[in-house]
């Protein structure tokens, strides 16, 4: 018998605190930055996001989004064999977020771990769960993104605080006779480390370097989007599908004018692109997840849809599944 993989359950959480654009103009104003709502608005197309508590980690906001895809799929954490955390954001340097997590389930015994692919990373992590099942090396996982970017922005520069926000967003991916995952393509390319890093390190009990965020928002354009639409065309070649058979773009969630240009050299309508950035800003590995729980529970996106998820993120790196839910 052939193995499958097929995502039964989807979950999603955003920590309480909601700061609309208007909230953090004020904010910034005592840093000395100047913003406003439509210049926020105008260049990013976020007018919201979310930022977690004092004493919050990763594997907290995880928590509530995978018990949330448990209960959608019909599961309880102990029939779990796999968790896979997508986090640039983790609880503590080592162990990591995903046994954290897996502890706080009460599903001990599986593997755990994270992936690091930055903004990619759910992409990623669906991709290394899809292989695992199909080998027979898992049976029912729970793939993750989880981050808490607001700790490591730099509020005095407008051209980053603005864009991120904190959130987690989980999958079931259980093992069937019927294909789900149709397929994946990922990629990487190191040289352009540059241009969107957090540089910072621990070292004999000190952060050396600089630990916030930096990014040349320019080149990152300019590089995702054409990495994206070849990603894209990349899986619907392996899988023998056009563009006429995506229902659904479920990209990560970024910028409006990077979702908005690939929808254009995929030639699909916004009508068929799942946008939920506005509201959650860029939330890095959790913002596909995210995105397709919204959906899923919105009764947007159906059973027996097909869906593109897509990502690209620091490092560099990027990625793109295509799948039927």
């Amino acid at each position: 018998m052939t193995l499958y993989s097929r995502i039964t359950g989807t979950g999603s959480y955003l920590p309480p605190r909601r700061l609309s654009n208007a909230d953090l103009v004020a904010e910034l104003a005592g840093h000395g930055v100047e913003s406003s709502d439509d210049w926020i608005v105008e260049r990013t197309g976020i007018r919201a996001r979310h930022f977690a508590a004092d004493g919050v980690f990763s594997s907290d906001l995880a928590l509530p989004a995978c018990r949330a895809a448990l209960e959608a799929a019909g599961l309880q954490a102990s029939d779990i064999d796999l968790i896979i955390v997508a986090t640039s954001t983790p609880d503590m340097v080592f162990p990591s977020t995903a046994c954290i997590l897996q502890h706080k389930l009460g599903a001990a015994g599986g593997a755990a771990f994270d992936v690091q692919a930055v903004c990619s990373g759910f992409v990623y992590a669906l991709t290394v769960a899809d292989a695992m099942i199909r080998t027979g090396a898992a049976n029912k996982a729970l793939v993750v993104g989880s981050e808490i970017f607001s700790r490591i922005l730099d509020f005095k520069d407008r051209t980053t605080c603005v864009l991120f926000g904190d959130g987690a967003g989980a999958v079931v991916l259980e093992a069937s006779e019927v294909p789900g995952i149709l397929a994946s393509d990922l990629h990487a390319d190191g040289s352009h480390v540059g241009i969107l890093c957090v540089p910072g390190h621990v070292a004999g009990g000190q952060v050396l370097g600089d630990p916030l965020l930096k990014m040349d928002g320019q080149a990152v354009f300019k590089l995702a989007v054409g990495l994206l639409e070849g990603a894209a065309r990349a899986v619907l070649s392996k899988a023998g599908k056009t563009e006429a058979d995506i229902d659904w773009l479920v990209p990560h969630q970024a910028n409006i004018r990077i979702i908005q240009s690939t929808a254009r050299k995929l030639k699909l309508s916004m009508d068929k692109v799942i946008v939920t950035l506005d509201q959650h800003g860029n939330t890095s590995a959790a913002s596909i997840p995210l995105a397709l729980d919204a959906a899923v529970r919105s009764g947007r996106i159906q059973p027996g849809d097909t869906l593109m998820l897509e990502g690209v993120g620091g490092g560099f790196t990027w990625g793109a599944v295509l799948l039927d839910l």
